[in-house]
């Protein structure tokens, strides 16, 4: 089938499901899809001292008043002294007043399946978009893993929020529980299950560069749409769709809501089906994978690894 018709096809089910949505007219007030606000900035470490923070970002360089209120995490509680030129950042502004929040200093994040594990290191295959790596786990960050991550073994999911390194990333603490299956588990959600136009579950980030994106678990494998053709089915009924699209992301916890646009086939997120209880329970099953400026932007904490989330499936820029 040509691409276009292919395209056409997909469209026409999805609006099957969804029921057809007209064109909204546009929202002078609504972000666009390509913008995450409130405001957060992603980027490399230019200049520090402790009243400014000089980042160069995809958009250009960005001078950042920093103050006593500023928070530093660099795989802990930090200070100025870990603002180090050439390091990456994600930066926070406060909300409704001048200043910045916090700032997180060389953050990554290592989800997917364990290959091998011992007590100083565990080997994780991070999908088939984006390789294994090797993640070190020192001794007084071990105990708080196998707290949280009971099953250290081959086949089993594996999440935790590391600080960069030149050796590679180090584990600084689980990012969310183990889930109780294996990553290859088969969910229980029914081929033909009812897609709601919102979606209840967690949001989480990955390392995905420094500009606004998502990784989505149900990208199409048809064509060019971008999916995974092996892409497992997540346990959240979620509409198909295409990479470029915008999707409605809203943050319970903090009650920040944005469009972000999907950049990648987020089939890793697809196998967790677990929980954020980060204000409250969440349902089962990870809606979406941000990238740290789009997480940070809508209230999340990078440390806290997880957001509980509703995300909205249409084609306009209604806000909640």
């Amino acid at each position: 089938m040509p691409p276009n018709r292919r395209e056409s096809a997909r469209r026409r089910r999805r609006d099957a499901v969804l029921g057809a949505l007209p064109d909204p007219a546009p929202d002078p007030a609504a972000d666009p899809p390509s913008a995450v606000r409130p405001g957060a900035y992603a980027g490399t470490v230019l200049d520090a001292s402790p009243h400014l923070l000089v980042l160069a970002t995809p958009d250009g360089e960005v001078r950042l008043p920093l103050s006593d209120r500023t928070s530093v995490w660099h795989g802990g509680d930090g200070d100025s002294a870990a603002l180090r030129p050439g390091r990456t950042a994600v930066a926070r502004p406060h909300r409704g007043r001048p200043g910045t929040d916090r700032v997180w200093i060389d953050p990554v994040r290592v989800s997917g399946t364990i290959l091998s594990a011992a007590p100083t290191a565990v080997d994780v295959d991070l999908g088939p978009h984006r390789g294994v790596v090797q993640v070190a786990v020192p001794p007084h960050v071990y105990a708080q893993i196998r707290v949280r991550h009971p099953r250290l073994e081959p086949g089993y999911l594996f999440d935790a929020v590391c600080v960069r390194s030149p050796g590679g990333p180090v584990a600084v603490a689980p990012g969310t529980s183990q889930p109780g299956h294996r990553a290859d588990a088969r969910t229980d959600l029914e081929p033909d299950a009812a897609v709601p136009t919102e979606s209840h579950g967690t949001a989480t980030w990955f390392d995905g560069g420094d500009a606004p994106g998502a990784a989505y678990p149900a990208v199409d494998a048809e064509g060019d749409a971008g999916g995974c053709a092996d892409a497992p089915r997540g346990c959240v009924p979620l509409p198909v769709l295409s990479i470029g699209s915008a999707v409605t992301v809203h943050n319970s916890c903090t009650g920040r809501t944005a469009r972000v646009p999907v950049t990648e086939c987020g089939c890793v997120a697809a196998r967790y089906c677990d929980r954020c209880v980060q204000c409250g329970t969440s349902p089962r099953g990870r809606l979406i994978e941000l990238t740290p400026v789009a997480f940070a932007a809508l209230g999340g904490d990078l440390d806290k690894g997880c957001f509980n989330a509703i995300l909205r499936h249409d084609r306009g820029t209604r806000r909640w």
